[in-house]
């Protein structure tokens, strides 16, 4: 559908002619028309499927016109990356819309903390905010909400995974009561539609596509050892020269830079981001990787989602996700917008289980593959745990309880006669 069939206004729809789009993606189809009809909105659909557009493209269309510049909008997302992103892509959108906006996110100086007092107290449309530095100025008394006329949660089961649930109902009890409400997710567990439930009134539903990878992504697992993880990576990158976006998501923070510095040693450009980067330099990473000055983006699960970085040609997961979910999320990054990429999962012994849990939620076997032949061989897939090793779990088991039977028995055996030869010694004493 052509976003001129959804009722938006001409201002709009110049920009976003002016950014060359044209057609709504599933999401914003289904979705920007409820949000004009002012009804309540639960939506679950994958990262990468057009889901910021779905509720940004809708209030700036509401906000065309309006002459003060109270706080209309508030946007709550569960990281400052996703903040910084969802704020850059309205001041893009509103590139031919009076429409101011802010994102406010921890990590910054004393000057940050000054700014984002100054607009939360004299107002600006929409504001973008993670929920504890939000909350924080808010318990400060000066945040005036009450003109408020939407609530959006963006990647709100990510919110509820972090411990945000109390932090979300606290902030909207400083907001107005009769508000449109609209609730993001990739995904719908019980916690999230319990959520829906206490913040939401008779909301409208949109399901799509839930927890599978984009079309377009080429997946496939190489089946290692531990030491054959590294070679393995810088092998798979080498044969793919003509890639200049590459992410490389690891588990832990602890591995991201001894993953860079294998790269590096190879004269691979790369570059590492996580929690133990500070704001700024974070900031600086993502923007040469978005820039392509930076080909190769080594990242904990921060990056997973919430992180629009077009056109990355490939993602590797150096460590299998414990969560199936969060592979989805972070080969999402690749294969944008109806484009191609490529995901690669490098899997040892002990991770099969991870993989066999992951292709059970994807409905679909990712084709495995051998390590480079240089390399050695690598492990045997399993489909299952092996059956010998149940076996010898419940022998062990029975060995054990045969074992602490016999114990037991002669303990009590060995006692009593301890107890006789006691009892024998005392009345030796008392006849002596």
């Amino acid at each position: 559908m052509k976003f001129t069939e959804l009722g938006l206004k001409d201002q709009l729809l110049e920009a976003l002619d002016y950014m060359g789009f044209t057609d709504a993606t599933p999401i914003q189809e289904k979705a920007i028309p409820v949000i004009l009809e002012n009804k309540d909105l639960i939506a679950c659909a994958q990262t990468g499927t057009g889901k910021t557009g779905a509720f940004v493209m809708p209030v700036l269309n509401k906000l065309i016109g309006k002459e003060d510049t109270s706080i209309n909008a508030l946007i709550i997302v569960p990281t400052r990356e996703l903040a910084i992103q969802i704020e850059q892509q309205i001041q893009g959108l509103s590139y031919f819309i009076s429409v101011g906006s802010m994102a406010i996110y921890g990590g910054g100086d004393a000057k940050n903390f000054n700014e984002q007092k100054d607009v939360l107290v004299n107002g600006t449309d929409i504001i973008v905010a993670t929920p504890g530095k939000l909350l924080s100025h808010l318990k400060l008394g000066y945040v005036n909400f009450d003109k408020v006329q939407h609530l959006i949660l963006d990647e709100a089961d990510r919110m509820l995974d972090m411990g945000f649930i109390g932090d979300i109902r606290q902030i909207r009890s400083y907001l107005p009561k009769n508000i449109q409400t609209l609730m993001f997710s990739a995904t719908m567990p019980k916690s999230i539609k319990q959520l829906a439930q206490h913040i939401l009134n008779e909301p409208a539903e949109i399901s799509l596509s839930i927890s599978k990878p984009a079309a377009g992504v080429s997946q496939n697992a190489y089946l290692v050892f531990d030491e054959q993880k590294t070679p393995t990576l810088i092998d798979i990158i080498k044969k793919r020269e003509d890639y200049d976006s590459i992410i490389v998501f690891s588990s832990s923070k602890n591995n991201v830079s001894n993953i860079v510095r294998a790269l590096r040693k190879k004269d691979l450009n790369a570059k590492g981001i996580s929690s133990n980067l500070d704001q700024e330099e974070r900031e600086l990473v993502l923007r040469g990787f978005r820039a392509k000055q930076i080909r190769i983006l080594v990242a904990t699960d921060v990056m997973s989602r919430g992180i629009d970085v077009k056109e990355v040609n490939m993602v590797v997961n150096f460590d299998v996700p414990s969560d199936a979910e969060d592979y989805v999320h972070r080969i999402g990054r690749t294969a944008r917008a109806n484009t191609k990429g490529e995901a690669f999962t490098l899997v040892n012994p002990k991770d099969m289980h991870k993989l066999r849990k992951i292709e059970r939620l994807i409905e679909m076997s990712v084709p495995k593959l051998a390590p480079p032949e240089e390399l050695g061989k690598g492990p045997e897939w399993r489909e299952d745990r092996p059956k010998g090793n149940r076996n010898h779990n419940k022998n062990k088991n029975k060995n054990f309880k045969g074992k602490k039977k016999y114990y037991s028995k002669n303990k009590a055996k060995n006692f009593k006669s301890k107890k006789k030869g006691t009892n024998q010694n005392q009345n030796q004493k008392k006849d002596s």
